[in-house]
């Protein structure tokens, strides 16, 4: 493996090749993922041992239909805050996390501040979050929203680049 400062760079292809595999199918036995990477069961084990211990693979997740559980609405919202100040951007980050309904937090560099992915029922329930909640977190002086008509791709990123 070659040295660099960059944590992926420590990855051979056959750690990225378990990554891949994880990430677009993370409930696999040992058995098959060996069998997908190119790798007997024993060494795929100690690689996805190292993975995990090392922090490249932080846990394993299901994937949910989301019209099921009703969950099929997705917004995103611009959002801009008043103060940008240390202490308001942690007043801020601390109190969004609390929302269920937003997967998503990322701050931005641009023209607003952060840009969060917001799951619910319907528009209505977007309306009664956007309206009672997010608009309430601390320093938010105003909002913008976006809402999704299709996803094209939501999911695993793929293959490393070599």
């Amino acid at each position: 493996m070659k040295e660099s400062g960059h944590p992926e760079d420590q990855l051979d292809r056959y750690d990225r090749r378990i990554i891949a595999v994880l990430e677009a199918e993370g409930r696999l036995p040992v058995t098959e993922l060996s069998r997908r990477v190119g790798l007997s069961k024993s060494p795929c084990q100690v690689r996805l041992k190292r993975l995990i211990d090392e922090g490249y693979i932080l846990g394993f997740r299901a994937v949910l239909d989301m019209a099921k559980i009703g969950r099929e609405h997705v917004a995103f919202t611009e959002v801009k805050l008043s103060d940008t100040t240390e202490k308001a951007l942690a007043a801020f980050n601390t109190a969004v996390k609390q929302i269920p309904e937003v997967e998503q937090c990322h701050m931005i560099a641009g023209p607003f501040d952060f840009l969060l992915k917001v799951r619910t029922r319907d528009i209505t329930a977007y309306r009664r979050i956007l309206g009672e909640t997010i608009s309430a977190l601390p320093h938010v002086s105003n909002t913008s929203t976006y809402v999704s008509m299709q996803a094209v791709k939501d999911g695993p990123v793929g293959e490393f680049p070599q």
